[in-house]
C-alpha cells in the first residue's frame, strides 16, 4: 500500500499534496503501513480512507479505488450501521468498540454476511483537535460461521437418541436446520427405496420452500417437477444448481425473504459405504460465498443425516425384532421370563410363566423376581441367577423341585428349566432369560411307571424262577411217564400190542411225550439264557458256524431242494458266546427250511456286513413270509404263525433274548407270500 499511496495523484485530491499534511496524519499512516494487523484511518470531514495491506481482504473488489475515497462512499451499503458512530467520534465523541458485529459488505459483488471485531478511536491533528477516525479491526466471519454450523450439527446429534422413526428423523433434522436459515435457506430430505427407482420426501423446512413432488420416479423425473436426482445417483457426487430461476423447480417465498439463487443436492450414503440411501437438498445462502468451509459443512450435515437415518433403521429393526420376540415369547408353548440387571427385575413374563407362578402380570412386572415370589428366597434360585449373570454360563436343570404359593399355601412343583444369559450390543451381560416347563404330571406319571416297573420286575423274576423250576421239576414226571409207557409196552401180550387201536394209542402217547420233552428242553434253554447271560465270550468266525450248522441240516436241505447262497464280508468275526451264536444261526436256518413255500424252489441267502457299532448277519428266504402286523409277534414266547410244521414257538424268543442280553438286537422285514429277511446285530 505504501507504493500505491506514493503513486497516488494527491495534488488533485481535496487533501492536497502530502507535504502539506499534518505530522500527526503522516505518523499514523506510517504506523498502519508497518503493522500486520488490519487498520485504516478516515481523515477530515470527508472521512478520506487510508489503510494497510492487512486490510485489503476486507475491501475485496473495492480495492484499489478505496484509497483516498470517502468512507461514506466506500461503505455506503453499511453506512447506516457504522456511519453514525464515525460521525460522533469525529465530532469529539467517545471511542467505540464492537465484538463480532454483523455487517453485510458488498465486497465480492453481493451483499455478504460478515462479522467483525473492531475499535474506532479519534485521530488528532497537530493542534490537538479531533480530525479523523482510527480503526484496528479483525474479521471473525469464519469463526462465527463455524460456531453456528457446529451448533447445528450438535443439535442434530443431540436429538438422535430421541428419534424413533425415519419420518421423525428426517423432519426433526429439517426443523433443526430451519433454526439456521442464514446457512440453510431451505432444506429437504428424500430417501431412496430399496430398488433405487423412487425417492420420497420425508422432511423439509424453510421460509423459502421449493414446490416439488414429494415422491419421484427417477426414470420419469425429466418430465416431472423434481430435482435432478438421477444425475447425483449416477455420479455419487454433490450437484450445485447455479440458477434456480432457470430451473424447473419454482420457489414459493412464504416469509418475505431474499430468494436463494442457488441450491445443492448432496448424496446421503450408508455410513462406511458408497451405497446411496437418499438425498439432501439445501438452498445456498445468497449472502455467503459457497467456499470450502460451506461445502464441508454440507458434507458434515449429509454424514450426520446418514448416521441418524442408519441409526433409526437399526433401532426400527431392533424394535421390530424385539416386538417379534416379545410376541413369540407371549405365544410360546413354554413358560418364559426375562430378568434384567443384577437384581433380576422382571421385564417380560409370558402367560405360561404367570400360570406356573400363579401370579397376575401386574403383580410381578418391573419387580425383582424374589420380591414378586418371596417364597423362592431360601430355595437356591437367587444363587443360580447370580451365577449365570456373573459368569455368562447357561444353567440347565431337570425335575427341579420348588415350593410355590398356591391359594395361600406352599405346594411342591417340578420344573425342567434353562437359565440363559442375555447380552447387550457390547457383549456385556444385561440379564437372564428363564425358560421353564412345569412337569408335575410327568413326574407323577414317571413315578407311577417306576413303581409299576418295579412290580413287573418282581413278577418277571418270579416267572423266571417258575420257568427255571418248571424246566427242572417237569423232567422227572416226563421221564417217569415215558418209563411207564415203555414198561406197559413190554408187558402187553403180543396179540394185544398188535391190535390196530393199541398201536395208534401207543404212537400218539409217544408223540405227546416227545413234544412234552422238547417243550421242557426249550424251557430249560430259556432258563439258562435268563440266568447265565453271555459268559463264555470268544472270537467267533461266523463262516465256520454257518458251515457247521449247514451240515446239521444237510439231509433236510437236499430233501427240500433248497439252494443256499452265502456272501460274507472279509472280516465276519464277532465277540460272542460260541453256543449262543450257533443257536442263533441254527434257529434262523431251521425256520427258513421249515416255512418254505410249496409254490417255488426254496432259496436262502446268508450275508454279513458292518454298520457303526455292529456286525450284521442277514438270513433271507423266499418262503411263506408274514403280514407286517405279525412281525413283532414272532419274537414272543410260544407264538407260532403256521401250524403245518412242528415247533414250540420259542426259538425266535430265545434268539431275541440272547442278542439283547449281549447288547445286540434282531430285526425282520417281510411281506406275506414273499419270504422274510432276518437281520441279527452283533455288538462290536
Amino acid at each position: 500500500m505504501g507504493a500505491l499511496m506514493r503513486a497516488y495523484n494527491w495534488e488533485e485530491h481535496p487533501l492536497g499534496s502530502p507535504k502539506h499534511w499534518p505530522q500527526s496524519l503522516k505518523a499514523n499512516i506510517r504506523l498502519l503501513l508497518n503493522s500486520g494487523f488490519p487498520m485504516f484511518i478516515w481523515w477530515s470531514e470527508g472521512l478520506y480512507a487510508f489503510h494497510n495491506d492487512a486490510y485489503l481482504p476486507a475491501l475485496g473488489k473495492k480495492h484499489p479505488s478505496a484509497l483516498g475515497t470517502s468512507a461514506r462512499e466506500i461503505w455506503s451499503e453499511i453506512w447506516g450501521d457504522i456511519g453514525g458512530v464515525a460521525e460522533r467520534i469525529l465530532a469529539g465523541g467517545e471511542p467505540f468498540y464492537a465484538d463480532g458485529l454483523r455487517l453485510e459488505l458488498a465486497r465480492k459483488g453481493f451483499r455478504e454476511e460478515t462479522y467483525w471485531t473492531f475499535s474506532y478511536s479519534p485521530v488528532f491533528d497537530d493542534a490537538g483537535k479531533v480530525f479523523g477516525v482510527f480503526c484496528a479491526c479483525f474479521e471473525e466471519t469464519s469463526t462465527i460461521l463455524g460456531q453456528r454450523r457446529l451448533k447445528t450439527l450438535k443439535d442434530i446429534a443431540d436429538e438422535l437418541p430421541r428419534i424413533q422413526t425415519l419420518e421423525q428423523a428426517c423432519q426433526t433434522t429439517c426443523d433443526i436446520l430451519a433454526q439456521n436459515e442464514e446457512d440453510i435457506p431451505f432444506s429437504q430430505i428424500y430417501l431412496l427405496n430399496q430398488t433405487e427407482t423412487e425417492v420420497t420426501l420425508l422432511g423439509e423446512s424453510g421460509k423459502t420452500v421449493p414446490q416439488v413432488s414429494s415422491a419421484v420416479l427417477l426414470q420419469e423425473q425429466e418430465t416431472s417437477n423434481a430435482w435432478p436426482f438421477s444425475e447425483v445417483l449416477q455420479s455419487k457426487k454433490s450437484l450445485v444448481l447455479d440458477d434456480l430461476k432457470a430451473f424447473s423447480v419454482p420457489l414459493e417465498n412464504a416469509g418475505g425473504q431474499t430468494l436463494p439463487e442457488r441450491a445443492v443436492i448432496l448424496p446421503i450414503f450408508r455410513p462406511g459405504q458408497d451405497h446411496l440411501i437418499g438425498f439432501f437438498v439445501s438452498g445456498i445462502s445468497p449472502k455467503l460465498e459457497y467456499d470450502t468451509d460451506y461445502q464441508n459443512f454440507f458434507d458434515l450435515l449429509s454424514g450426520q443425516m446418514a448416521t441418524s437415518i442408519s441409526s433409526v433403521k437399526v433401532r426400527e429393526e431392533a424394535t421390530r425384532k424385539q416386538n417379534e420376540l416379545n410376541e413369540l415369547f407371549q405365544q410360546a408353548p413354554v413358560a418364559i421370563c426375562i430378568l434384567r440387571g443384577p437384581d433380576h427385575v422382571v421385564e417380560l413374563a409370558n402367560p405360561g410363566i404367570l400360570e406356573l407362578w400363579g401370579k397376575r402380570r401386574e403383580d410381578v412386572m418391573r419387580k425383582p423376581v424374589l420380591e414378586a415370589l418371596p417364597e423362592l428366597a431360601d430355595q437356591g434360585i437367587k444363587e443360580l441367577l447370580d451365577g449365570v449373570y456373573r459368569t455368562g454360563i447357561p444353567y440347565v436343570n431337570n425335575e427341579l423341585p420348588l415350593l410355590l404359593e398356591r391359594n395361600g399355601r406352599l405346594e411342591p412343583m417340578y420344573f425342567n428349566f434353562v437359565y440363559q444369559p442375555m447380552r447387550d450390543a457390547l457383549g456385556g451381560i444385561s440379564g437372564v432369560m428363564a425358560i421353564a416347563i412345569g412337569i408335575n404330571e410327568q413326574v407323577e406319571a414317571r413315578r407311577q411307571i417306576e413303581a409299576k416297573n418295579r412290580e413287573l420286575l418282581a413278577i418277571n423274576a418270579d416267572l423266571d424262577n417258575f420257568v427255571y423250576s418248571a424246566s427242572h421239576d417237569l423232567k422227572a414226571p416226563i421221564s417217569n411217564i415215558e418209563g411207564l409207557v415203555e414198561t406197559l409196552v413190554e408187558h402187553l401180550p403180543a396179540p394185544v400190542r398188535e391190535q390196530e387201536i393199541v398201536q395208534r394209542v401207543l404212537t400218539l402217547m409217544g408223540a405227546s411225550i416227545s413234544r412234552f420233552k422238547r417243550a421242557v428242553a426249550d424251557l430249560t434253554e430259556v432258563a439258562k439264557i435268563q440266568r447265565a447271560g453271555n459268559e463264555d465270550v470268544a472270537t467267533i468266525d461266523l463262516a465256520e458256524v454257518i458251515a457247521d450248522v449247514r451240515l446239521d441240516f444237510e439231509h433236510m436241505i437236499k430233501g427240500a431242494g433248497a439252494r443256499i447262497k452265502t456272501q460274507l464280508a472279509s472280516d465276519s468275526t464277532v465277540s460272542f458266546s460260541a453256543k449262543n451264536v450257533r443257536s442263533i444261526v441254527y434257529n434262523l436256518l431251521s425256520n427258513a427250511l421249515k416255512y418254505r413255500s410249496k409254490d417255488r424252489p426254496l432259496e436262502i441267502s446268508i450275508s454279513t456286513h458292518h454298520v457303526p457299532g455292529f456286525t450284521v448277519l442277514s438270513v433271507s428266504d423266499n418262503g411263506l413270509g408274514m403280514k407286517p402286523e405279525d412281525r413283532d409277534k414272532i419274537f414272543t414266547m410260544f407264538k407260532r404263525l403256521h401250524d403245518h410244521v412242528e415247533g414250540t414257538g420259542i426259538g425266535l424268543y430265545i434268539v431275541k433274548r440272547i442278542l439283547e442280553n449281549a447288547g445286540g438286537h434282531i430285526e425282520v422285514e417281510s411281506e406275506k407270500g414273499e419270504g422274510a429277511t432276518f437281520r441279527v446285530f452283533f455288538k462290536d
